[in-house]
């Protein structure tokens, strides 16, 4: 049972946690609960536990003391810590990863857990990169904009609780943007960058539900927050509503000044959030990436593993490594012979870059073999990264040369988790020595 444990829940009593709780146990986010947080951090320190979840309702502790607790019984791991902040509740202020209603959905939570936690794993592997490119004299910095006011982009027609919203939001340091139709909000969309989206569905819950769903089939907009506020929340079906794009729900019960604060949460965490993953894209433009592929070196991929290796074990999460060799196919002697083959893997090196999260390392190891680095994650899921990048390569085609037919590149893949006591470097090796054996039996 510990080792499946994934988000520990900090609440008074179950009147609110127990059915969180327990929609969050069916969509496979397994919880254990704890009523103070001496029992949190016994829980945090026995368990790999990935998140936690607090309820302010009746907490006694502060809220800053309770989080600086949660997040020293899982040092050096990062722990992302959701608040779910009624009417009434002690003010949050900045010390939460979230701020969401105190009646949080379990689907609404499970999609924002999903984003904290990859996001925490990404902090970490920007504080490891960091490590690895200072030993090679370059720097890995954030960028420039991370400490610019929070922009937020308020939607709906000019009700007065609209404006209230926008004042509050202006009140509390947020630069708001008002767009009264939902023509005027894309246009907005697309010609600036937001923290986070208000949407006002007082009249029309519907269209502010469309707005949202618009921005999830947009990939630079799918990770932006978006806060439906309404005058009530009674007849809504909250698990529609967040599976339709939409991350937190306020209502007129909530006051204007309370609801903003949420936004503003919602804004930080996801620029935060966005500003690690630039940093980690950056690196391609360090000097000392593969200047072909823009993909880490065979020596500084070697440097960086080893790094992880320890990290991993210190943080208590897996590591998993995958080798990409082309498979040698009799078509592709041909090409290898005139070179074509070479001059394809600037694009195939670009589009494994493309196809792996900002928090895997990928490398190239030789010319015709690539390796990925995959932090907090288990063998399953390295496998299907790897078979997924294989697929989608072997669909594309690459040029032969003049009156020649196109050819394509399949690979051989092999995957390895590091198991306790082993070190990443040798689970390389029985990744390759696996992709080496797909590749004879080929």
């Amino acid at each position: 049972m510990g080792l499946s444990v994934r988000v520990l829940i900090v609440a008074k009593d179950d009147r609110s946690a127990g059915a969180l709780a327990d929609g969050l146990d069916r969509l496979g986010w397994r919880t254990v609960t704890a009523r103070d947080g001496e029992a949190a951090a016994r829980a945090l320190a026995d368990l790999e536990i990935e998140a936690a979840v607090v309820d302010l309702a009746g907490l006694d502790e502060r809220p800053d003391v309770l989080t600086d607790t949660l997040r020293a019984a899982c040092r050096p791991r990062r722990l992302p810590v959701v608040a779910l902040a009624s009417s009434g509740s002690p003010a949050p202020g900045e010390t939460f990863d979230l701020v969401l209603g105190g009646v949080a959905h379990p689907a609404q939570l499970a999609l924002r857990l999903e984003q904290l936690v990859r996001a925490a794993v990404a902090e970490e592997e920007f504080e490891l990169r960091g490590a690895t490119f200072a030993e090679r004299n370059a720097r890995l910095e954030l960028p420039s904009d991370a400490d610019t006011p929070l922009s937020v982009l308020m939607v709906g027609s000019p009700a007065p609780q609209v404006l209230a919203l926008t004042n509050a939001l202006g009140a509390n340091g947020l630069d708001c943007v008002a767009a009264f139709t939902p023509y005027t909000a894309f246009d907005y969309l697309h010609d600036r960058r937001f923290d986070a989206v208000a949407l006002w569905g007082g009249e029309e819950q519907a269209e502010a539900i469309s707005i949202a769903a618009g921005m999830r089939r947009n990939t630079r907009l799918f990770h932006v927050p978006t806060l439906l506020y309404l005058r009530r929340t009674d007849d809504l079906d909250l698990g529609e509503v967040f599976n339709r794009g939409i991350t937190d729900v306020a209502s007129l019960e909530t006051s204007e000044s309370e609801t903003a604060l949420r936004v503003a949460a919602l804004g930080r965490a996801y620029r935060r959030q966005s500003a690690i993953r630039q940093a980690l894209e950056n690196a391609r433009g360090s000097g000392l990436m593969d200047a072909s592929t823009g993909l880490f070196t065979r020596d500084l991929f070697a440097g960086h593993l080893a790094r992880l290796g320890v990290a991993a074990r210190e943080r208590n999460r897996p590591l998993s490594v995958c080798v990409l060799r082309v498979a040698d196919r009799p078509e592709l002697a041909q090409v290898r012979t005139g070179g074509w083959l070479d001059r394809a893997m600037p694009q195939i090196g670009s589009m494994i870059a493309r196809l792996v999260r900002a928090e895997d390392t990928a490398a190239r190891l030789a010319s015709e073999v690539f390796a990925l680095a995959l932090p907090a994650t288990p063998l399953g899921h390295a496998r299907l990264v790897g078979d997924r990048i294989a697929a989608v390569i072997a669909c594309t085609a690459f040029e032969s040369g003049p009156g020649r037919s196109p050819f394509v590149v399949e690979f051989d893949v092999g995957v390895a988790e590091v198991d306790p006591g082993e070190s990443a470097a040798r689970a390389l090796e029985r990744a390759g020595q696996a992709s080496s054996e797909r590749r004879a039996a080929g």
